[in-house]
């Protein structure tokens, strides 16, 4: 009715493109708008104000000879001021962005880069992008919004190549790190080796040390109790008594395979007798 009429509807976020007579005329705001088609005046096409989106797959080879799938993803819109160019100059818009794309990512981004580099400047490669298609779009009354490389996809082969040499990378570095902490495990425990060797000498020593006293008070104050008796004395009965306690020590365990040899009474006199000629070379050999 309201073709009839020659009444028309734009949507919002749309324009209309009027002409009349096969002639472009004015570009309709949304709203209702009368054409008189009686005058030759119709609605040629409507052009969307909204954002789109375009997802341009693009195969391309890197400098390091590498074959790489990028996805490019490009948001676009028509100006409303350029609706005129929009609507007129291009007969697929989403076909003459995909060709810009594919000529500047094939021909002047990525071939240009290794494959490392590739990845680490994908920001510059969409920077790139949306520079070559805004200067080419605008020409025809688009925008580019934004462009993004939403993914960089190597060959299947290389992708394996890279997770292997990246594994190898880790279990390397995983090996150093392990060989580091068993030196110092090792660096430790020898050092705690030594300061317990060196405690133990220390203990070793205050016992000899306790015992050599021992021995001296005992033979002191025997020799003070019992007059006539000498330092030999003293000591022959120490070590007949240590000679006794250590053979109740050896009888009192079942289990004990410990021998003397020589072995009698008789051979604690021997024993003393070397134990005191070894302290008197000793002395001499000190002095």
């Amino acid at each position: 009715m309201g073709q009839v009429l020659g009444c028309v509807q734009v949507d919002q976020s749309t324009v209309a493109i009027k002409e009349t007579f096969g002639k472009f005329d004015d570009v309709l705001e949304p709203g209702c708008h009368c054409l008189p088609w009686c005058l030759g005046s119709q609605v040629a096409g409507h052009l969307s104000l909204r954002v789109q989106q375009l997802d341009v797959r693009c195969e391309t080879k890197t400098k390091d000879n590498v074959f790489v799938t990028v996805v490019a993803s490009i948001q676009y819109r028509a100006l409303a001021e350029s609706a005129q160019d929009a609507f007129y100059k291009l007969s697929n818009t989403r076909n003459q962005i995909q060709a810009y794309v594919f000529d500047v990512v094939i021909r002047a981004s990525v071939p240009k880069l290794d494959l490392d580099s590739t990845f680490e400047q994908k920001n510059d490669i969409a920077k790139t992008v949306e520079s070559e298609l805004e200067k080419a779009m605008s020409h025809y009354g688009y925008e580019i919004v934004q462009t993004l490389i939403v993914d960089i996809e190597p060959d299947v082969h290389v992708k394996r190549a890279m997770n292997e040499i990246n594994a190898a990378s880790r279990m390397r570095e995983a090996a150093s790190e392990k060989a580091e902490a068993e030196k110092i495990l090792q660096i430790k425990r020898a050092e705690g080796e030594a300061e317990s060797k060196y405690l133990s000498g220390l203990g070793i020593a205050r016992q000899r040390q306790a015992i050599v006293d021992g021995l001296r008070n005992s033979v002191l104050a025997f020799s003070e109790s019992v007059p006539g008796t000498s330092s030999k004395d003293v000591m022959d009965m120490v070590l007949v008594t240590q000679y006794f306690d250590t053979l109740k020590e050896i009888g009192a365990s079942s289990k004990s395979n410990s021998v003397f040899i020589p072995h009698g009474p008789g051979a604690v006199k021997d024993i003393a007798s070397q134990i005191r000629d070894g302290l008197l070379q000793g002395n001499a050999a000190a002095e």
